[in-house]
């Protein structure tokens, strides 16, 4: 039975939403932090979409945000040549790095003791966090702005990706080993552990790599073009979103495209698979967030299917069954907080 898809609508940004991120799953469930051009990135339960907190304290807008393993850390990258550590349980701000130019990506070791950051100067910088005041190595190479490095192999190597190449570093030796080069602009990459794949999106296609050898493995064509793209953590969906509203879900061994959604009012920019893939989030220009199920219709987090009675004859729907707690109680959890790192409450709409 057809089950139509009902996205929750996470708000509370002023901007465009250019960047998001899960942690893994901790025993408090997982997490999403989402970066805007705002300048404020937002923490998020990563099931529900409800708002935690916002980090407050950068003076630009933010270009990248990402969470350690366990969701104790998040770290920023951002247009005020910073970027910026945290604590992501009491969000106060641990350390501040600063750059010479417009930081885009941060990203965590497995272990969070070091933090890889890149952006408009062409550089990779690696800091070690537990010696924040000693100088980061650096590591040139790019020919144009750096819009995502990520590390990948245990940490062993690391991938960055310029305007229209993608380049894999050796950690130990600071050297480059290979490179991929396009004739368009790169706007996406996604490490994918389980397997080392590397998913790279330029301009309607979506690429697969070995992230090992960085030989393809197979790529995709979209109807328009694509900002960014997400690999399912069991390797069975893909999905995608772009320039013109919509996210697309294909199949990822026979490539086929199995749903096509229109739910925001904008370009799609980062689009990703949850930890335990029942989930994808997405941001976009019209400044909100959104989560959609994989599997439609299936009770998780506030979605809630509803089956008819046997012989209603009605057709089965789902449901958003929102948590107890009614709206002037989140308003004085609010008030209480207004010193912290907390801002007005955002809402979680179906």
């Amino acid at each position: 039975m057809a089950m139509r898809q009902t996205p929750l609508t996470c708000s509370g940004h002023t901007r465009p939403v250019v960047d998001l991120a899960f942690s893994g799953i901790t025993p408090y469930g997982y997490f999403l932090i989402s970066a805007c051009k705002d300048g404020k990135p937002m923490l998020r339960q990563g099931d529900t979409g409800d708002w935690i907190g916002t980090f407050l304290g950068h003076k630009g807008a933010v270009w990248g945000a990402t969470l350690n393993k366990d969701a104790t850390k998040a770290a920023t990258a951002a247009a005020d040549f910073t970027a910026k550590v945290w604590d992501a349980v009491s969000g106060d701000e641990l350390m501040t790095l600063a750059h010479k130019h417009i930081v885009k990506t941060v990203d965590f070791t497995q272990d969070s003791n070091y933090l890889l950051t890149g952006g408009q100067d062409k550089l990779l910088r690696i800091y070690d966090l537990n010696k924040p005041e000693a100088e980061p190595k650096e590591i040139s190479g790019h020919t144009s702005g750096i819009k995502k490095a990520l590390w990948c192999s245990e940490d062993k190597q690391i991938l960055s990706a310029d305007d229209k190449t993608v380049r894999l570093w050796d950690h130990a030796t600071m050297t480059e080993l290979k490179s991929l080069n396009f004739n368009m602009s790169v706007s996406s990459m996604e490490y994918i552990p389980e397997g080392e794949i590397l998913v790279i999106t330029y301009g309607r296609s979506i690429a697969f790599h070995s992230a090992v050898s960085l030989d393809p493995i197979k790529s995709f064509e979209a109807p328009a073009t694509i900002n960014s793209a997400s690999l399912h953590p069991e390797k069975e969906f893909l999905v995608a979103g772009g320039e013109d509203f919509k996210l697309y879900k294909y199949d990822y061994n026979s490539g086929e495209e199995l749903e096509s959604y229109k739910g925001h009012f904008g370009p799609i920019h980062c689009v990703r698979f949850s930890p335990d893939g029942e989930l994808y989030a997405s941001g976009s220009e019209d400044g909100t967030l959104r989560l959609w199920q994989t599997v439609v219709g299936k009770t998780y987090g506030l979605w809630k299917c509803v089956l008819p009675e046997e012989d209603s004859g009605e057709l089965a729907k789902p449901k958003i069954n929102f948590p107890e707690t009614a709206e002037e109680e989140l308003e004085e959890i609010a008030a209480e907080n207004s010193d912290s790192i907390y801002s007005s409450t955002p809402e979680v709409k179906a």
